[in-house]
Parts: C-alpha cells; structure tokens; sequence
C-alpha cells in the first residue's frame, strides 16, 4: 500500500518546538498550498494543511523556518477521530513530515546560506553492473535496450 504525500506552500504562523513526556522532539505547523486552478473573475484560492514533524525533523523545522517561509515536504497522511466541545465527532487529517526542503531563495531564508538538514544515515552502495553487456553505437539514435 502506498501512503505519500508531498507539498509545497508557505507556514501560516512560526512552529513551535514541544516536547513529549518522554522528551522527543515534535512541531505541529500548517501549510498554505495554492491551488492550481483559478476560476475566471475569481481570487487563487489556497488550502491549509496541517503538518506533524518528530524528532530532528522538528528540530530542523523551527530552527530554520519562520512565518512566510516556503517550505517542500514529504510525508505520510494520518487520520484521527475526536470529539469537539459540542459532543459532535470530527476527523482530523495531518501529514507526518518525513523529509522537508528548503526552497525558497537566500533572501527569503534569512540569506544565511549552508544551512540544511543532513540525513546521517549512510547513503545505500550500488554497482554499475558490467558495462560491457552493451554493445553502444555512438552515432546510432537507437537505444541499447
């Protein structure tokens, strides 16, 4: 089964870093995404996205982003059920952030420049098999496959 999503808009306020009772790392925050289409006569409507990050996600979040920053992230779309003050049940939908990017300009980031979140985990090995298996004819349009 697949469950991504992946946005890019701009944060509607500035996150904030909690922490739980057992002292993991978590930011709640929404995002403004622009809607693509735009009916003639009318303004670009937008829609708000909530969005969770744990750990050094969150940690990334609210040290490098502000209210306005443009933002990309990946995740995965979690729903939860609750009770609103007037006993009506709600659903909730959220992304959990697993990766974010910036991807605005130097200006709009603060202009400080270097700053990103580095994955510490080892980059996967892989081989490019033998070459030899193809025999390629540089001047030929056609592919070796």
């Amino acid at each position: 089964m697949i469950n991504q999503a992946v946005i890019m808009g701009r944060l509607v306020a500035d996150p904030e870093l909690r922490q739980t009772q057992t002292g993991l790392s978590v930011t709640s925050f929404t995002v403004a995404v622009d809607r693509s289409f735009v009916k003639q006569g009318e303004e670009r409507q937008a829609d708000f996205i909530d969005v969770v990050a744990w750990r050094g996600t969150a940690e990334f979040v609210t040290r490098y982003f502000q209210k306005g920053s443009m933002i990309a992230l990946r995740g995965a779309i979690q729903t939860s059920s609750y009770e609103d003050k007037n006993g009506i049940r709600r659903k909730k939908f959220e992304i959990i952030a697993e990766d974010i990017s910036f991807c605005g300009s130097k200006s709009e980031s603060g202009g400080t420049g270097g700053q990103r979140f580095e994955n510490t985990q080892a980059a996967p090995s892989f081989s490019n098999g033998n070459v030899g298996d193809y025999n390629i004819d540089e001047e030929s349009d056609e592919l070796p496959f």
